[in-house]
């Protein structure tokens, strides 16, 4: 499997955590570039951000348009707005980047995934399926896809790990019910979310910015000094 192309934004000085950041459908690792200067994360801190580009594909609801897209969505039905297979597949592919960022010696403890609606829902998805434990999981205006799944595939890893959930009260995308339910169902089966709603669309504010700083300062700098 060939690594997804991405976007680098690199720290100053020596690497000493990883973010990855999914973004939504049709955009690029373009568009959530520019909020890395607006989290006002410590320089000594060593995060590296990497954000990939989704594979360019038709997607049913938008006439078959060409776009980024981590999957295909056939209908705006929640139930089955998430294409499965797609989903599985480009669940893989970050899997890939990041046991190629392992390997290339960043610890998975060091490492932070993020990801905002398309690039959420494939979040959800590997927090209970990777087989390594992350430092944290943040996702935001996103839904979760194949929830009847969840208990047949779930693995123990990242039980404890916290998961930062954040959702626009305003969201005409995702409706914010889809959220509250995927946060219930981690819940439920014993996951470490925590919930944020914001009165916001489908985008992400100021405020919600600030607290994904301080989630992601409370995950990678607690241990920078010993690094």
């Amino acid at each position: 499997m060939a690594l997804l192309p991405f976007v680098d934004v690199k720290p100053q000085g020596e690497t000493k955590a990883v973010v990855v950041w999914l973004h939504g459908l049709g955009d690029s690792g373009h568009g959530f570039a520019p909020i890395v200067p607006e989290l006002r994360l410590p320089a000594a801190a060593g995060i590296r951000f990497i954000f990939p580009h989704a594979p360019e594909m038709p997607v049913t609801v938008n006439g078959g348009m060409r776009m980024r897209a981590w999957y295909d969505i056939k209908t705006m039905d929640l139930t089955n707005r998430a294409d499965e297979e797609g989903v599985r597949q480009s669940a893989a592919a970050v899997t890939a980047l990041l046991d190629k960022l392992i390997a290339d010696g960043i610890p998975s403890e060091r490492i932070v995934l993020a990801g905002f609606s398309q690039g959420g829902v494939i979040t959800l998805h590997l927090l209970p399926r990777l087989p390594y434990k992350l430092a944290g999981f943040i996702a935001l205006s996103t839904y979760m896809a194949c929830p009847d799944k969840l208990s047949a595939e779930m693995l123990s890893h990242n039980k404890a790990t916290p998961v930062f959930i954040g959702h626009g009260t305003q969201d005409p995308v995702v409706p914010l019910a889809a959220g509250q339910q995927a946060y219930q169902t981690f819940k439920a089966a014993g996951f470490k979310v925590s919930w944020q709603d914001y009165r916001m669309p489908h985008s992400v504010c100021a405020q919600e910015i600030d607290e994904i700083s301080r989630f992601l300062q409370s995950r990678l700098l607690q241990h920078a000094e010993e690094l």
